[in-house]
């Protein structure tokens, strides 16, 4: 009897009433997301109310949010392990829980130790939850619904970086950081709630595997390391050794991960799968678009807050015309998923940000108040268009059994260049030339300079592979074996004559 009793709580605890209704899917996958990647770029504009509220210095302040950031992408690695031994449905419900002890620990700390652990519990589970929260919202559903499903993504993804300015402007202006954090915690809460009501419940796929030993480890030195290498800059400048020798280990171990996941029989991360034509575009894009829409963002809220002296509540303002340009961006992300333009779209995307970066080469106190919400704008529909459709055009190249895996090793290369990237080029405009004025435009040239750069690169890889625009193979895709595109080899046809 006692055994029977046993099983049915068991039962009892993973019925999920709501399992298989679309909304309640975007719902999961949204909650799982949103609330920490509206943090990432809040941040910055509540940093000194953070640091005024908990007496502590700059440096620990920006230590907290490398961390959280660096917690996000080793979250990714991490989850792509452990979706292969425990029951996703409580992987998510679980990682909610510890989300939302981690918002309140930083919404009550009363100092440095209690908020960055909070921030960094924060960043740690929301990069698990992508990889378990998206997944079954792409592929569950069918080629008809996979469009939606991909906006909601991009939305998800790169919707809410542009959200973030406005909440961290309203949370400093009212001197409310405590209670954006409190906000947080109260979506995980939802969060965790919709897991409990809607995520269906399926077995472990391999209980019995073991810890991938070189994966996840490489991957906690190949984020952790850099992030606290940028944020010493601060002290110690380029040529420091709290600079190099994290930044070099940890890169180093990086390149350890996808070389041994390449050559790895039964590997943890896709990387041999994805190391072909419509894919590296994707990829490459995702990091440099991302990269460079981070640093153009940080860059402008520095010069608006700094040189110009613009109260935080109104730079946050500024910036939200932001939303019109990523909502625009995902809506034709959309439209375009399922036709032969997606690779198009993804390198115009770059376009439009090298644009907004090229209107910001010009930017001066007078026109800042006009020009600002222009290049949100631009900002907003470049990185729409570029961000999230490239991670969809690796995703599109493994079987869609691996996407977890897919969106993991992308968000870890995405999070990696555009969160060591826009701290090392702060640093430049803040100590390369006499005013901190020459010093952004300075390092707004070096962000375009880039994007001028590698997005001709990108488009030589496009043409070099020889694929002519074709559309993905939706339906094939979503039968789990078998993947939407027909990618070419790198330099296919070079290599064909």
């Amino acid at each position: 009897m006692a055994g029977i009793s046993g099983q049915g709580t068991i039962r009892a605890l993973n019925r999920a009433p709501l399992a298989g209704r679309y909304p309640a899917s975007v719902a999961i996958s949204l909650l799982g997301l949103c609330p920490f990647i509206v943090l990432t770029t809040a941040f910055t504009l509540t940093e000194k109310s953070v640091i005024a509220g908990l007496h502590t210095t700059t440096l620990m302040a920006m230590l907290s949010d490398a961390l959280a950031n660096a917690a996000y992408a080793f979250g990714a690695v991490t989850g792509a392990d452990l979706i292969l031994r425990i029951p996703q449905r409580w992987l998510f419900i679980g990682c909610e829980a510890v989300f939302t002890i981690g918002s309140l620990l930083s919404a009550s700390a009363s100092g440095m130790a209690v908020f960055m652990l909070g921030r960094v519990l924060q960043g740690f589970t929301t990069g698990i939850m992508l990889v378990v929260g998206l997944p079954p919202l792409v592929t569950s559903y069918g080629s008809g619904k996979l469009p939606l499903s991909a906006m909601y993504t991009n939305l998800g993804l790169f919707g809410m970086v542009t959200l973030g300015p406005v909440a961290g402007g309203v949370a400093s202006g009212y001197h409310s950081w405590r209670l954006l954090f409190a906000a947080i915690g109260a979506l995980g809460v939802c969060g965790m709630l919709t897991g409990l009501l809607a995520y269906r419940y399926n077995p472990a796929p391999a209980p019995a595997i073991g810890f991938d030993v070189t994966a996840v480890p490489l991957a906690f030195a190949g984020t952790f390391l850099p992030f606290f290498a940028v944020t010493w800059l601060s002290v110690g400048g380029f040529t420091s050794a709290g600079f190099l020798a994290p930044l070099l280990t940890g890169m180093g171990a990086l390149f350890a991960l996808v070389v041994i996941q390449f050559f790895k029989a039964e590997a943890l991360m896709p990387v041999r799968p994805i190391s072909h034509t419509l894919p590296v575009v994707g990829i490459g894009t995702a990091m440099i678009g991302g990269a460079t829409f981070v640093v153009f963002l940080e860059l402008i809220v520095v010069y608006m807050t700094m040189v110009t002296g613009t109260p935080p509540i109104v730079a946050g303002g500024l910036l939200a015309p932001m939303l019109i340009g990523i909502a625009a961006g995902a809506w034709l992300f959309m439209r375009m998923l399922p036709s032969r333009w997606l690779p198009v779209l993804v390198l115009s995307g770059l376009g439009v940000i090298a644009a907004a970066g090229a209107m910001l080469l010009g930017l001066h106190r007078g026109d800042a108040m006009a020009l600002v919400p222009v290049v949100a704008v631009l900002l907003g529909f470049g990185a729409g268009g570029a961000v999230a459709p490239g991670l969809f055009m690796a995703g599109f190249s493994v079987p869609s059994s691996r996407i977890g895996p897919t969106f993991a090793l992308v968000e870890l290369l995405r999070s990696e260049a555009a969160f060591i990237l826009a701290p090392v080029l702060e640093y430049v405009a803040v100590v390369s030339v006499g005013t901190l004025s020459g010093g952004i435009h300075l390092a707004t040239g070096v962000t375009f300079g880039l994007l001028v750069i590698i997005a001709p690169m990108l488009l030589g890889v496009l043409l070099l592979g020889g694929a002519g625009p074709h559309p993905p193979d939706l339906d094939t895709w979503l039968e789990g074996e078998k993947i939407a595109y027909d990618s070419p080899r790198i330099a296919a046809a070079i290599r064909g004559r």
